[in-house]
């Protein structure tokens, strides 16, 4: 599905990117191409993941914000720079900066991860947290901008970020000319527009298709409109691509040079961050693995050889575990069931050596004696297991009935 509309040229062309391309030599690392047996069966055609999970500060966004802090002037740059984040366009401007010799101050949220607020520290900038929300973050960046003369560095709102950003499609043209499909994650929009301006450019015929969390996805009725809608309170754990509203820029970009929008729901982006943990050995954010997730949904819907865009890898660790369940429970790897026993000693023991012989891994145990349908010797033991997937669930409860036990969800 094609959402082009007749709007004015593109702020952004491949001069500019491969500017931005030669800006970033020794700087960004040429990150790795990876193939995926696993989504190449899937997709039934090759599959190649584009590891910018592994770029420097742990996300693409040290290309954007790299190339537009050095095109400041020298007393812009004497002003310092200051942005607004949750972690990755932080962890980006504040390394960029560093580099550059140009101070920085970012505003983070209050509830912020330790984590991100402590690697934007190391990688030299001064950090104030401020705010519940990002609106309230990017609120207080931009009043200090104005206070102080700093210069307000977008996330993806300028040409010169989406120059930077676009470098990723360029890797991707070399690394696989033979590409057909590139998917990547879209929030504001910087990333895909670059990357829609480099590969277009060059390779008019590779599909370029944006991905957003179901929660969170402007682009949809933004595509439709022909202009930038906003989505109230959007929601979704894939905290790189929750953006309420497309960018201006980015959006003109898009709206003549994006081939789709898929958009995943929260299970299918734990199953795509725990498919590349499991799969391909690769720590991946969940707006990093929405592109996966949009495989996953859809796998005969994409034309290949395909590129899935792993933008990001900075996940809090305990973010990462309750991801990592829900995508466990996603893929049927978790059971729970209340099985009816009688009180006697033993029994228990008895149930266990079933569960043993079935295979199933039993990680909690809790009992249940005052429940009014229960007999005088009765009791209701609830049970929560890690299975090998759907089918071994069902085969688990079956051994257990075939037992005589009386089983319920």
């Amino acid at each position: 599905m094609s959402y082009r509309r007749a709007r004015p040229l593109p702020a952004v062309t491949l001069d500019d990117v491969r500017g931005a391309q030669k800006m970033l030599a020794g700087v960004a690392r040429t990150t790795a191409l990876e193939g995926s047996r696993h989504l190449s069966a899937l997709v039934g055609a090759p599959v190649h993941l584009k590891c910018e999970n592994l770029q420097r500060t742990g996300s693409f966004k040290l290309r954007g914000a790299y190339v537009r802090i050095s095109g400041l002037l020298p007393e812009e740059r004497a002003a310092g720079v200051v942005a607004a984040s949750a972690g990755n366009h932080a962890q980006g401007v504040a390394l960029a900066s560093s580099l550059l010799g140009v101070r920085s101050t970012v505003f983070m949220p209050e509830g912020a991860p330790l984590p991100k607020v402590a690697a934007t520290r190391e990688y030299g900038a001064e950090v104030r947290l401020h705010g519940q929300v990002v609106d309230e973050t990017l609120a207080a960046a931009q009043d200090y901008a104005a206070r102080t003369g700093a210069v307000f560095i977008h996330p993806f709102d300028h040409r010169d970020v989406i120059a930077g950003q676009g470098t990723v499609g360029l890797e991707i043209i070399e690394q696989c000319p033979e590409v057909r499909t590139i998917v990547v994650g879209v929030g504001g929009g910087g990333l895909a527009a670059g990357i829609a301006v480099g590969v277009k450019a060059l390779r008019p015929d590779v599909r370029v298709i944006g991905v957003q969390a179901a929660g969170s996805a402007p682009y949809v009725p933004s595509l439709a409109a022909g202009r930038p809608v906003s989505v109230e309170h959007p929601v979704t754990m894939a905290d790189g691509i929750k953006v309420g509203r497309p960018g201006e820029v980015p959006f003109a970009i898009l709206a003549e040079l994006l081939d789709g929008v898929r958009t995943v729901t929260e299970d299918e982006l734990s199953s795509a961050l725990l498919l590349c943990l499991e799969r391909a050995k690769l720590v991946v954010e969940p707006a990093g693995a929405s592109p996966v997730a949009a495989l996953l949904s859809d796998p005969r819907a994409f034309e290949g050889p395909v590129v899935a865009l792993l933008s990001g890898g900075n996940v809090d660790p305990l973010l990462m575990q309750r991801i990592l369940r829900h995508g466990m429970a996603a893929a049927g790897r978790y059971l729970s069931l209340r099985v009816r026993l009688t009180d006697r000693p033993g029994a228990l023991a008895t149930l266990l050596g079933e569960l043993s012989a079935a295979d199933a891994n039993v990680l909690d145990i809790s009992h249940v004696r005052t429940d009014p349908q229960l007999g005088l010797s009765e009791v209701e033991v609830d049970l929560r297991m890690e299975t090998k997937g759907p089918e071994h669930c069902t085969e688990v409860a079956e051994r257990l009935r075939a037992a005589g036990y009386t089983v319920g969800g």
